[in-house]
């Protein structure tokens, strides 16, 4: 593992006994605050964010994160990248413009999603939903730590291809075997 995967494991696993947002329990998390919120762990990770996007979507003119666990690390691709992002709202606002979206865009622009942690892939499948219904094309996705629990699998289930940094396997040895028999 890499020295950026190391400083992940380090600051970021705990282990104990977790409810994930997919509803699952896990006997680890990674906390993507104690990543995100960490600028020598954030700026490598908004760099690394930055590549995977010209390697595996080189013609995105805009790179988009949902909110919250995802908008530090938009940030930090797009400053890498040069590519303006957008943030995906869980719903739209009930004030001011009533966005889903915050950032402008125009319909049919080519967008690359960024996420922090995917485990089921439901809080991506939504940004998803989210983006094309605004007129935004998405055809791959990456995330940091993919859980390998199911994400991907969803993702492409939409058409969308998911990438990532790091697996859970690959952090978190015990993952293989105890969260994911199969994997």
């Amino acid at each position: 593992m890499d020295e950026l995967g190391v400083k992940l494991r380090e600051h970021a696993l705990l282990e104990g006994d977790f409810l994930l947002r997919s509803g699952r329990r896990s006997s680890y998390y990674l906390d993507k605050y104690r990543f995100e919120t960490r600028p020598e762990l954030l700026r490598p990770l908004g760099e690394r964010l930055a590549a995977a996007a010209r390697e595996h979507e080189p013609d995105a003119v805009r790179l988009a994160g949902p909110a919250l666990g995802a908008v530090a690390l938009a940030a930090s691709a797009s400053l890498a990248s040069g590519l303006p992002f957008v943030i995906v709202r869980d719903s739209a606002k009930e004030y001011g413009t009533a966005n889903r979206l915050e950032g402008p865009f125009e319909q049919g622009e080519l967008v690359c999603l960024l996420e922090d942690v995917v485990t089921s892939g439901g809080a991506l499948t939504e940004a998803v939903d989210a983006l094309r219904e605004a007129g935004l094309v998405v055809r791959n996705a990456i995330c940091v730590v993919d859980r390998e629990e199911g994400g991907a699998d969803a993702l492409a289930r939409l058409g969308v291809r998911l990438r990532s940094l790091y697996r859970a396997g690959d952090l978190v040895p015990a993952a293989k075997t105890a969260e994911n028999p199969h994997g």
